[in-house]
């Protein structure tokens, strides 16, 4: 059998386990209605056997970018070259490299080198393995203006391609995105296509992403271990935080604290997610990192009739963290549409809460999350069901422009923008007895 009939054995052994074991979390019995999903997008890999494929990056610490990519042959080198002009490659780094096996799917070798100390705001060009195409990527700066594409429940459809190019068509700097990555279901060469998909926008910056539940990825009884192929191919700068795992994290740049939570893993106060959330907070200088920004999957505030209450154990258990620590934004996905929010804090407004905002129509395979509730909730300021892209550009430390773009067929149509003030230039939300550059938790 060649590798396209393996391929296609795969793909078909997948869907008949999903059927068989469907996904928990995936509707939770929800009435809403969807419209007809775009068609699904399959890559194929097109290189040979030793060439890198699904090529991305992420951000590893200070001054230090993780490359990730795969390849069929097991003997390649988990080893990066790199430098600052094209074919000259001046620095040379080793990394780590792994396989797993979900029933008879078995991975190709997935490689993690980590690179630098890296310059701000350069232009580096780098080849993974030893041989196949050369990329590049920009890192981000060391100073603001920065700027965030925010995008979530990506998937792998004609959606998701006109997500991508509309985010692509103007520069930026980070990649975020709150969950729901490939929509694989089990199905894992949806992994390699998805990989290969997004390998053109997630080479070139960096892309920093949290689970969802899709991709828990557990069969009752014949495959209890949750998260294999997520954890194994979307390596995120865990330890680097003083995290002890992938499912959580944080990472600096350009005066802004970037928090990415798990929703689908403890966070009671008892738990490990819990108690490192509370030792982050409380090492961020407000006065050197003005800006403090969560993602999590499953949304906290949520006025459409999908996924209703989902989210709302972690907000009992995390939200005083949140709101002592005057976090200025929350972002999540897994309801398919879009809704922001004003300053909220534990169901009221609040002028010293963070800003909600849900994104999770990035392209998903499953369509429009298309009821809101009627009449709406006076905490929310707009909303809409459609696909769509988020711009967060953090233009100095008391302001920050957030504008979400409307997918409309060839153009990206910006429907609802907001300036924003960071909570470090509220005085008024600070305690009088502390400083007002940090917060005791």
């Amino acid at each position: 059998m060649g590798k396209r009939g393996s391929l296609v054995f795969l793909l078909l052994l997948q869907i008949l386990c999903f059927l068989l074991f469907p996904q928990p979390l995936q509707s939770q019995g929800n009435s809403f209605s969807r419209p007809p999903a775009a068609k699904l997008i399959l890559t194929q890999n097109e290189r040979s056997d030793s060439d890198p494929e699904q090529v991305h990056i992420s951000l590893a610490g200070k001054d230090h970018v993780r490359v990730s990519w795969i390849t069929e042959d097991k003997h390649v080198k988990s080893e990066v070259e790199y430098g600052t002009e094209a074919g000259k490659y001046s620095a040379k780094a080793t990394g780590e490299h792994t396989r797993y096996q979900y029933f008879f799917y078995r991975s190709g070798t997935i490689h993690h080198v980590k690179i630098g100390p890296l310059r701000p705001s350069t232009t580096y060009f780098y080849r993974c393995g030893g041989s196949g195409p050369e990329f590049s990527f920009k890192t981000p700066p060391a100073e603001l203006p920065v700027e965030f594409v925010v995008v979530g429940d990506l998937g792998q459809t004609e959606w998701t391609r006109s997500t991508l190019e509309h985010a692509e068509s103007k520069d930026y700097d980070v990649f975020l995105l709150p969950g729901d990555l490939s929509y694989a279901d089990t199905q894992q060469p949806l992994w390699d296509s998805f990989g290969r998909l997004v390998e053109p926008s997630a080479s070139r910056r960096p892309w920093m992403v949290t689970e969802g539940n899709h991709e828990i990825e557990t069969i009752p009884i014949l495959f209890p271990e949750r998260f294999k192929a997520y954890n194994a191919r979307w390596l995120m700068p865990y330890a680097e935080s003083h995290s002890s795992s992938n499912l959580y994290y944080s990472f600096e740049v350009a005066s802004t604290h970037v928090i990415m939570l798990g929703s689908y893993t403890d966070f009671d106060s008892a738990s490990d997610q819990y108690k490192w959330l509370q030792s982050d907070l409380t090492r961020i200088d407000r006065l050197t990192t003005p800006w403090v920004i969560v993602l999590l999957h499953a949304p906290w505030y949520n006025t459409n009739e999908a996924h209703q209450g989902e989210g709302e154990s972690m907000r009992k258990a995390m939200e005083e963290l949140l709101y002592k620590a005057r976090v200025d934004l929350v972002f999540a996905g897994h309801v398919h549409a879009y809704e922001r929010f004003t300053r909220i804090y534990d169901n009221k407004a609040d002028s010293c809460g963070p800003m909600y905002v849900t994104v999770g129509d990035g392209g998903n395979r499953e369509g429009l999350a298309l009821k809101f509730k009627d009449p709406g909730s006076p905490l929310s300021v707009f909303r809409e069901a459609s696909f769509g892209h988020g711009r967060l550009r953090i233009v100095n430390e008391t302001h920050a422009h957030w504008a979400w773009h409307r997918n409309n067929d060839t153009n990206a149509v910006v429907a609802d923008q907001v300036w924003i003030s960071s909570m470090s230039s509220f005085k008024a939300c600070w305690d009088d007895t502390s400083s007002a550059a940090r917060y005791e938790l």
